[in-house]
């Protein structure tokens, strides 16, 4: 009996979220460390509906994941429609340690900046190591193969940088990305087994 041929992976950014980093004031490291934690614990802001072009992407037999965030959890409930969907920390976004600079304001949009550049260069500030992140990254994608070899398509709702962290895993997995969505609230990138 031939092997069913494997579904595709459908990676999708979470909507947009209550708290925005653009819109919120400038604020010192610790104040950013608090304001990170409450994102994190972000719902999606109300009267969003997700595009309709990525819902028809997403047949009824699909296999619904998100991480274990608000956000993430939420998109992934719109993108169900009703269906069970599977949350899993595997997926939650990696991690953004802000360093101790002082003083010094910024709004949380270029603390993210800051702290993402310094996460991937090796600070951790207590919190998970991008070499940790990049194992979970591969793992993440196992899960994602896995399930897609299933002969179902696997739709992933998760985070802006860990969806990046996820690409070149799956390109050394052999899946080439298909459509480039962007990265913006609600964006997807489709793989599929080449």
């Amino acid at each position: 009996m031939k092997a069913a041929r494997p579904g595709r992976i459908i990676v999708v950014r979470h909507g947009r979220p209550q708290v925005i980093p653009k819109e919120a004031p400038p604020m010192r490291w610790r104040d950013y460390r608090d304001w990170w934690a409450t994102y994190e614990l972000s719902s999606l802001k109300d009267g969003q509906t997700c595009p309709e072009a990525l819902l028809k992407e997403i047949g009824e037999d699909a296999v619904i994941l998100s991480s274990a965030r608000p956000r993430a959890m939420q998109t992934a409930g719109h993108l169900g429609r009703g269906r069970e969907v599977k949350h899993d920390p595997m997926f939650n976004e990696a991690p953004l340690p802000p360093p101790k600079l002082g003083p010094f304001p910024m709004r949380p949009k270029n603390w993210n900046k800051i702290a993402r550049l310094l996460w991937m260069m090796g600070y951790t500030g207590g919190e998970e190591h991008v070499r940790d992140a990049r194992r979970r990254a591969a793992k993440a994608a196992d899960i994602l193969v896995q399930t897609a070899g299933e002969g179902r398509d696997v739709v992933l709702a998760a985070h802006g940088w860990f969806n990046r962290m996820l690409r070149p895993e799956l390109k050394k997995r052999g899946w080439a990305n298909v459509h480039d969505g962007g990265d913006k609230y609600w964006s997807y990138r489709i793989y599929q087994n080449r």
